[in-house]
């Protein structure tokens, strides 16, 4: 079984975590779910539920209704699954900020936990 684990800056905060809770409760409850389904399946989970963008970066497919939410994340050593953030998904594709955005924290995270 692998572990979900949130992206967290040097200063503590939690992007993902602030993303969910601005998600309505029905929503977050339903990528919460998929989150938990990763923790099983890992690299086995694919489409719908899950696609590889670029680089090593994967993203969190779900959607409620006509809302589309996204959350971006990586696989790490030891059976380690780190979030880096979430989007509403408003264009046909994942917009290109968000790709760089979960790559310069991808590369924060391991920069910071291979000091350790």
């Amino acid at each position: 079984m692998f572990e979900v684990e949130f992206y967290e800056t040097e200063d503590g905060k939690r992007p993902v975590e602030e993303f969910l809770d601005m998600l309505d409760n029905k929503m977050a409850a339903k990528l919460i779910g998929l989150m938990e389904i990763l923790e099983e399946k890992g690299p086995e989970l694919r489409m719908p539920y899950s696609e590889y963008l670029d680089d090593g970066i994967f993203e969190l497919r779900c959607k409620l209704g006509s809302n589309i939410t996204r959350a971006l994340y990586f696989f790490y050593i030891g059976k380690k699954i780190v979030v880096t953030s979430g989007f509403v998904k408003k264009t046909q594709k994942t917009p290109p900020g968000e790709l760089k955005l979960a790559k310069n924290r991808r590369a924060d995270w391991v920069r910071r936990h291979q000091q350790k």
